[in-house]
């Protein structure tokens, strides 16, 4: 065997898998539509200063969540107004840990339940973090030594999905299978978060399991 074989073979060896299933293994419902607090963006800058100087930096978590589509992997995003995509996800309370917040958050907007069950969520490794260097930028994958109060933090999970459930989404959005490669590196479309998903699934192999 080459030094490339090797090489390769050693790089496989450390890749880590994540299964996926055909999209036609979920059901899809509604439930009552629910409220969103930010009506501008200035109303949204005006409650984040709020918020930061109450409780300080501002935590968010994100879920990445994949399915099978046409043999090829999908995103689950949630769609506002037509225009505005999502990764499933919100802020954090006061002292909340990341996975129990992710869990919450997942429940609020994807279980029929709103308080359900939100031990049912596989909540894997946080993929990457995000950074707001200050209230009016946007967010960056890296946060410099020279900014140190950053306004907010948004982490994203690998969430892995049973072979099948139910998504019950709020009546205001949506939740669609988007094809990874539609998402990469599209910033126009999807802002630069979610356009950098398939990036920081690289080191994964997907397996797509037929049923």
């Amino acid at each position: 065997m080459g030094d490339d074989d090797e090489h390769n073979s050693s790089s496989d060896e450390g890749r880590k898998e994540v299964d996926i299933y055909p999209l036609s293994c979920y059901y899809f419902g509604s439930k009552e539509a629910i409220v969103f607090k930010d009506e501008t963006v200035s109303d949204r800058i005006t409650r984040m200063k709020s918020n930061y100087a109450a409780y300080g930096l501002r935590t968010s978590v994100e879920a990445v969540l994949l399915v099978e589509l046409f043999k090829h992997p999908h995103l689950l995003l949630l769609q506002l107004n037509n225009s505005i995509f999502k990764l499933p996800g919100g802020r954090l309370r006061p002292d909340e840990s990341d996975i129990d917040g992710l869990r919450r958050k997942l429940s609020n907007k994807l279980s029929p339940s709103r308080d359900g069950n939100e031990t049912e969520w596989e909540v894997g490794e946080c993929l990457g973090m995000w950074w707001r260097h200050d209230f009016e930028t946007l967010l960056c994958p890296y946060l410099p030594p020279t900014v140190k109060k950053p306004k907010e933090c948004t982490k994203l999970f690998l969430v892995r999905l049973p072979e099948s459930r139910k998504f019950i989404v709020p009546e205001n959005l949506k939740l669609l299978a988007v094809p990874l490669s539609q998402v990469h590196e599209n910033h126009k479309t999807y802002g630069p978060v979610i356009s950098g998903v398939p990036q920081l699934l690289s080191k994964y192999s997907i397996n797509i399991i037929d049923i």
